[in-house]
């Protein structure tokens, strides 16, 4: 229990930091908003990256599944890269839930038999190198994760960096304020927006949308330029350099991707 409080409060203070919101802030609103897990595993080469997807498929999914949480994706980048990556996003419906996710999971009697030939991989022949992680609050605008059809797709995933904490605020107070409803008119349809607050490449927000094909996404980014109400929100000046540099990564779900 006091481990569960200090891992809540250190999440809550760091999201405190690039929002500017007090953690003594009684404010529900927040705690409707999911939080995602996005796991960046990298392959080692020439290993069996089944065994991995197996444990996936089979063991942690139906797993969390059973704990209520939903819609669970696994991605491989679009085209070969070296190494190769794989990506495992884990949408929750609180901080609290994952802390009793989790810990349900080690007792989990259905979760351990099948998780027993991934634990059985040998030290001298390991599946990955490691694996980062980072967790993310959802936006306001979108509090909740939109799953889409499960039809030929491909998904963007992107982060923003920002110089500051102050920076990361207006550009997230962006989003809020007016460019989702862009992504959409663009047929860039967005799966989730996150407020980065633990991981790499801090202060940083990273999201994820969806189109049919790169020709759709090209036809989408260009009519995102183009759109007026683009034009009139990139220009005022509140959210002037709020943005320093931005990783763009193409992703192709697994059959068995949830998302």
């Amino acid at each position: 229990m006091k481990r569960r409080k200090f891992l809540q409060s250190s999440f809550i203070a760091a999201s405190a930091i690039t929002t500017g919101v007090s953690p003594s802030d009684k404010n529900d609103k927040g705690s409707q908003k999911e939080l995602y897990e996005l796991r960046e595993y990298e392959m080692r080469f020439g290993s069996d990256h089944s065994q991995l997807e197996n444990f996936f498929r089979t063991a942690l999914i139906p797993a969390l599944n059973k704990q209520g949480v939903k819609t669970v994706g696994v991605f491989k980048e679009f085209g070969k890269s070296e190494p190769a990556k794989v990506y495992l996003l884990i949408p929750y419906p609180s901080m609290d839930d994952y802390l009793t996710v989790n810990s349900k999971l080690k007792t989990d009697a259905d979760y351990i038999k099948n998780s027993q030939a991934y634990n059985s991989i040998p030290a001298d022949k390991p599946v990955y190198s490691r694996y980062s992680s980072s967790f993310m609050i959802a936006f306001d605008v979108l509090p909740k994760m939109v799953a889409p059809a499960n039809e030929s797709r491909i998904f963007e995933l992107r982060t923003y960096e920002g110089y500051s904490e102050d920076a990361l605020r207006r550009k997230i107070k962006m989003f809020n304020d007016g460019e989702v409803p862009i992504f959409n008119r663009a047929k860039l349809i967005p799966v989730f927006f996150g407020e980065v607050i633990s991981g790499k490449n801090m202060p940083c927000l990273t999201y994820m949308i969806t189109c049919k094909s790169m020709e759709d996404r090209d036809k989408g980014w260009t009519a995102f330029s183009a759109d007026p109400d683009w034009k009139k929100l990139s220009a005022d000046p509140q959210y002037a350099n709020s943005v320093s540099n931005i990783l763009k990564t193409f992703l192709v779900p697994a059959d068995y991707s949830q998302i």
